[in-house]
């Protein structure tokens, strides 16, 4: 060495040793950066899609259970249906006992059972048509549509990027089941994610 005794020399890093560290933390960030972003965005897709297709279960199975039917609507408020315009579900939902099938929460009369709040972020979940701001299963598990056959719910979000574009559909026998955009799992091209 230079003749200088361990004691007598500074401790701490080369600028050749700090550059060195600086890159790789640089290369390392920029190739997670992405990533990140996209686990993220694939949970709260996930996430959102989750809760209200656990929930659509949820009314279904009480419906069952109960022997009487159960609604599921959008509500802005948690307390009440919103008006039937309001397709908008990510403003919130509520699932009660329907006791009168009139796809309205009479407080004195139906018993909430559960209260979804509105999403928290910018994600829309829109149905696509007006009527479905609610589905009501009667005591056999049905969720008869009517005329309008199956109820798809599609969630978009904020970018508006096709790849996380999720759909929520409801056949008239029920079932639930989630989408990716383009599939046509009712085996229906009108009724595929879009």
């Amino acid at each position: 060495m230079n003749g200088m005794t361990p004691k007598n020399r500074d401790a701490g890093f080369t600028m050749l040793e700090l550059i060195m560290v600086v890159m790789i933390v640089g290369i390392l960030a920029a190739v997670g950066t992405p990533t990140f972003k996209y686990i993220t965005a694939s949970n709260r897709i996930s996430g959102e899609v989750n809760s209200l297709l656990g929930d659509m279960q949820l009314a279904r199975s009480q419906a069952v259970k109960g022997g009487q039917p159960v609604t599921i609507c959008t509500s802005t408020d948690g307390t009440s249906c919103a008006a039937t315009t309001i397709n908008t579900w990510q403003v919130g939902w509520i699932i009660f006992v329907d006791k009168n099938a009139n796809h309205t929460f009479d407080a004195g009369n139906d018993t909430l059972l559960r209260a979804q709040p509105a999403f928290t972020g910018t994600d829309t979940f829109v149905a696509t048509n007006a009527n479905y701001s609610y589905a009501t299963y009667n005591r056999m598990g049905y969720a008869p549509t009517g005329a309008a056959g199956v109820i798809n719910i599609q969630l978009h979000d904020n970018t508006g990027n096709n790849q996380w574009t999720r759909c929520l559909a409801v056949n008239p026998m029920g079932s639930v089941l989630t989408e990716k955009y383009g599939d046509t799992k009712f085996g229906s091209t009108t009724t595929s994610c879009q």
